[in-house]
């Protein structure tokens, strides 16, 4: 891990109106995945806008590599149902940490990434000075499917001995 720069984390907050899977519901979950990292978070049991509110941290090392999430329905007989994907890039989030904006008042507007053919973001997402930190809100609109967003939150965590950004 000597090339690590950081850690990343992705706070997944939730579904909104997800595809339905099973007989009037589904049971989402969300994969991400960054290299040979994947993560999960738990079931959210028989909802189509589930609120999961769980943080998942990702080791950075290479900055280019798109980071790619998955939503599945969990089946218990069967493999689990696909319920849309989307993918989004951080170099935007990482240039503006590399502005060093200590002592910005909160609430501060640092960069804003707009949707386009070539990302899956669902509406416009602000980088915001909150707390010392850089955080970024986004909203991705999941693909290969009829229906379904997920919203994140993207914070940046250093690491002290990391070769830092």
């Amino acid at each position: 891990m000597e090339n690590l720069l950081g850690l990343l984390r992705i706070h997944v907050h939730r579904g909104v109106n997800l595809a339905v899977r099973d007989v009037r519901s589904s049971d989402p979950y969300v994969v991400i995945k960054m290299g040979k990292q994947k993560l999960k978070t738990r079931v959210v049991k028989k909802n189509i806008n589930p609120e999961w509110n769980e943080d998942l941290t990702l080791s950075v090392a290479d900055p280019s590599l798109p980071i790619k999430i998955f939503v599945f329905d969990k089946d218990t007989f069967s493999l689990d149902d696909k319920m849309g994907d989307a993918e989004f890039e951080i170099g935007s989030f990482l240039e503006a940490l590399k502005m060093r904006l200590e002592g910005l008042p909160n609430g501060t507007i640092i960069s804003r990434v707009q949707p386009n053919r070539q990302n899956c973001l669902a509406e416009e997402s602000c980088i915001i000075w909150t707390d010392g930190k850089a955080v970024q809100n986004m909203v991705l609109r999941l693909r290969n499917v009829e229906s379904g967003e997920v919203e994140l939150q993207l914070q940046w965590i250093d690491i002290p001995g990391s070769r830092g950004l």
